[in-house]
């Protein structure tokens, strides 16, 4: 407002000087007067000219900020501005564009790159004032919480980053880092929709969420853990729900992970789904194989994704639980090892949908369960046993639960 009544005050006073004295004022000198005008009425302000000036560091300590990688430059630069202000938590402040594509596709961009911040507000548009004209704008976030609310969600978030990591035995691996964090997260909180369910604090904080808070959470664990992984948000196929997932690259290749539906064994079709004392971890969502996984979500395109391919370390795969064909005995003999190794859980799965329907018809419809149950109840001293069932019919799983 300063500067628009001085840029007013300043014409004003070259307008009275002209017509006060236009017998004295040649036309080259007339021009100058105005062109002096001009560029003290489109001169941006001083911080504006300052944050364009200042380098812009293209790294973040213990952030691999992967979208961050994909915008222009200029792009890079208002990253920087909005993700200072915002960890200044300052509830106004200049960004080097105005173009509201650029600003929203930025924005998604240090969201989806920092689950850290996640007292701003989760908003698709924003709030800005703009100028006509000009080429920046004054940036308005919006915060959640309070100062003592944020230290307190700080110190939830270190605590669970400290029990993961006691978690962790010595040597592990990368993708053994990826499942335990994967099973924490899962342990450690509710699918359940609240006033923060849609950030980290809901996992750390009230431990209950939806799926941006599970893949946000996951994303923070890992990034501490310095494995890279990616929020992915996007959409049901052939739906418009929403949904939020993860990317993350265990060696040269990318993997899904998808912790929230992991804990939804509502998904199991079947008599287990029924009963909350036989709650398990889904490890489908670890590591599926990937057509599987993209039959069921699509990614947003306003910012790329890496494609994933690989399939080694799928769950089953690794597990020895994958079968290209259906053979009875071969199912059985699984059934006995996985059971002799004190499974309370026996799942298998296959590769396409003619072993699976097979599989189902004789273990499921025609009872052949049965002779695992039997097993079961002898390996155990046991007179009799209440077991359930579940498949997963998009990855083609069978769950027997004793």
């Amino acid at each position: 407002m300063k500067k628009r009544f001085f840029c007013c005050l300043a014409a004003m006073i070259i307008s009275t000087f002209i017509l006060w004295q236009p017998c004295y004022i040649q036309a080259g000198t007339l021009n100058k007067i105005w062109s002096a005008a001009k560029e003290l009425w489109e001169e941006e302000p001083q911080e504006v000219r300052d944050l364009r000036n200042m380098d812009v560091a293209q790294t973040d300590e213990e952030h691999q900020e992967y979208y961050f990688k994909q915008l222009s430059k200029d792009e890079q630069r208002v990253y920087r501005e909005i993700l200072k202000g915002i960890r200044d938590r300052k509830e106004q402040f200049y960004l080097t564009l105005a173009d509201d594509d650029s600003i929203d596709r930025t924005y998604h961009a240090v969201l989806k790159d920092h689950p850290e911040v996640f007292w701003v507000h989760n908003r698709k548009k924003i709030y800005k004032t703009t100028y006509s004209d000009r080429n920046y704008c004054l940036f308005t976030p919006g915060y959640t919480y309070s100062k003592s609310e944020i230290e307190e969600i700080k110190t939830a978030m270190e605590e669970s980053y400290q029990e993961v990591e006691k978690r962790i035995p010595e040597g592990s691996s990368d993708y053994e880092k990826v499942r335990i964090v994967y099973t924490y997260v899962i342990d450690n909180t509710r699918y359940e929709t609240g006033e923060d369910d849609q950030s980290i604090a809901g996992v750390f904080w009230k431990k209950s969420a939806v799926c941006a808070g599970y893949a946000g959470a996951v994303q923070y664990l890992l990034e501490k853990l310095s494995i890279p992984c990616i929020y992915v948000d996007g959409s049901t196929r052939e739906s418009t729900e929403g949904h939020a997932w993860n990317i993350v690259k265990i060696g040269e290749s990318y993997y899904y992970v998808d912790a929230t539906n992991g804990d939804q064994p509502d998904f199991l079709n079947g008599n287990a789904s029924q009963l909350e004392e036989h709650k398990t971890i889904i490890y489908d969502y670890l590591c599926p194989f990937p057509k599987e996984y993209e039959k069921m979500y699509t990614p947003s395109t306003e910012l790329n994704v890496p494609k994933c391919t690989a399939e080694d370390l799928n769950f089953y795969v690794l597990n020895q639980g994958c079968f290209d064909i259906y053979d009875w005995q071969t199912i059985y003999d699984y059934c006995k090892m996985r059971l002799d190794n004190q499974a309370a859980v026996v799942r298998f799965k296959f590769s396409n949908q003619e072993a699976f329907d097979a599989a189902c018809q004789e273990w499921l419809d025609s009872g052949e369960v049965q002779n695992v149950a039997q097993y079961y109840m002898k390996l155990n001293g046991l007179t009799q046993v209440e077991y359930h069932y579940g498949v997963l019919d998009d990855f083609y799983t069978i769950y027997f639960i004793f």
